[in-house]
Parts: structure tokens; sequence; C-alpha cells
């Protein structure tokens, strides 16, 4: 049953956030060798420590399945930032006055906001080889974001992102 409810609030999640990822990679890179991963010991996502946790739970997981293991020696690290910003309000409802008298003509006119500003959400994954090239792919999301999210919508939410994020790496040559 947990399972169904855990489906169902992905399902909501994948409906209702649209989650739009741009990705770029460095074209030499042989990403076959590539088996182990760590993140930078002073990583500084952007994100609360429990929004950071989350991410990095969900991240662990899905890149254990694309065979990825986290080591205290790894292939590359791993940096991620974000930065969440409010879009500019584009609902409004206009009000105007006007008046014309002979051959002058006037008006007055208003729009007023209707409803909230969205709050959207940049995450950015970068993995780097220090030993080699350097940045070797990278990863950009966008999506909306509730300041007032429950515990496990943020999880849900975190754990699309990642889903996403990771349906870019390794690229399709």
């Amino acid at each position: 049953m947990k399972n169904l409810l855990i489906l169902f609030g992905l399902l909501f999640v994948f409906a209702c956030a649209q989650i739009r990822v741009t990705y770029d990679y460095e074209k030499t890179s042989d990403f076959l060798k590539y088996k182990t991963y760590n993140y930078y010991s002073d990583l500084d996502t952007g994100l609360g420590e429990l929004d950071t946790n989350r991410l990095l739970n969900a991240l662990d997981k899905h890149l254990e399945t694309k065979g990825l293991t986290l080591s205290e020696t790894p292939d590359f690290f791993i940096n991620i930032q974000s930065t969440d910003y409010r879009e500019a309000q584009r609902s409004t409802m206009g009000v105007g006055i006007g008046g014309t008298g002979g051959n002058v003509g006037g008006g007055i006119s208003v729009g007023i906001p209707i409803g909230q500003a969205q709050m959207n959400r940049i995450i950015q994954f970068d993995f780097i080889n220090e030993d080699g090239i350097g940045l070797f792919w990278q990863a950009i999301s966008e999506s909306t974001y509730n300041p007032n999210a429950t515990p496990q919508e943020r999880e849900d939410v975190l754990n699309a992102i990642v889903i996403k994020v990771l349906q870019g790496y390794p690229p399709k040559s």
C-alpha cells in the first residue's frame, strides 16, 4: 500500500511540476571509465540542510542504479548549486477610465495582479574529473518550487528532478 501511495505521489509530481533539463558534456570524455563518485567536502547546494540531504539521498540511489558507487577515492566529484527566483507576474486585470469631448480624448488604465507569482528553482549538477579534463558533464534543471510543501512533497519533487536529470547520463552517442 505504501508503494502505491509513493507511485501516485510521483505521478502527481510529474503531472503537475514540469521539470525542464538542459545537458552539456565534454565530447571527448570516456564515460565508461567513471565508476565511482563523491561530493565535494565543502558542498554548498544553496538548499536547506534537510533538502540537501533529500537531494543527495535521491542522487545516491539513482546513481547506484546506473552502476556508480560512492567512494572515498572517486573517479569524479559532484558539485551542486541552486537558486530560487520568483517568476514575473503574468496575470493581471485591467481597469480603465476614459473620456472624450469634441476632438480631445484621454484615459487611465491600471493593471492589477491576480494570484501570486510562481516560485522556480534552478539546480545545476556538475560532474568534475579533477585528474583529467575537469568538468565533463553538466545538467541544469528548472522547475516550480513550493516553499510551503510538506517534507514528503519536497522529497518527491527532488526525486523527480534527479530522475529527469540522470536521464541524460551518460549521454547517448
